[in-house]
């Protein structure tokens, strides 16, 4: 859960001070659940039987779907995650255009196997504002093989359909790291 609070430091708008508050319940890794396949991990994370991953959280977006080979999450951007232009930073885009490339990768993996990013190829359209809305990101598994993967996924505005990124990926399939 992250929460924005800002506080009056001065008599001009562009003087106030703000903070933002983060908490998160860790996310167990996929080697906890080596009886579910991918596709039910992320079910279980959308229904909130399993934590999301805390990076969600950090930036303001969450998985809202999964399906075989989909993976489709939502987020609101806002002055905190402006780049020297006030416009927000092409990190944010790539790390949820990456989240949702994996994430439908993963979708396609059979229980007991997990998945890394190799590649990332993300193309920026159009910029996003504080009052950009809500956007939408969905992925979509193009290939799933047995050492490695490969997705597209785009951003969306959700009331308007603007396409703002879109992006491919590689991935190399791998067993999971053993819990400790």
């Amino acid at each position: 859960m992250t929460t924005f609070d800002v506080h009056s430091t001065g008599t001009a708008p562009d003087e106030a001070l703000r903070t933002r508050t983060h908490r998160w319940r860790p996310a167990p890794p996929v080697s906890a659940f080596p009886h579910l396949t991918g596709e039910e991990i992320l079910r279980e994370m959308v229904e909130g039987r399993i934590p999301q991953p805390p990076i969600g959280s950090t930036l303001g977006f969450r998985l809202v779907g999964a399906g075989p080979g989909t993976a489709v999450f939502e987020g609101e951007v806002g002055d905190h995650l402006f780049n020297p232009m006030n416009t927000v930073h092409g990190g944010y885009l790539a790390t949820l255009l990456d989240s949702a490339l994996g994430c439908a990768v993963m979708s396609r993996l059979p229980a007991g196997l997990g998945y890394t990013t190799t590649q990332l190829n993300v193309h920026m359209l159009r910029p996003l504002f504080a009052d950009s809305g809500l956007l939408r990101c969905e992925g979509v598994a193009l290939h799933v093989g047995r050492t490695m993967a490969t997705a597209e996924a785009r951003v969306t505005g959700a009331a308007d359909g603007r396409l703002y990124a879109h992006a491919t990926t590689t991935c190399a399939v791998l067993a999971p790291r053993p819990t400790a």
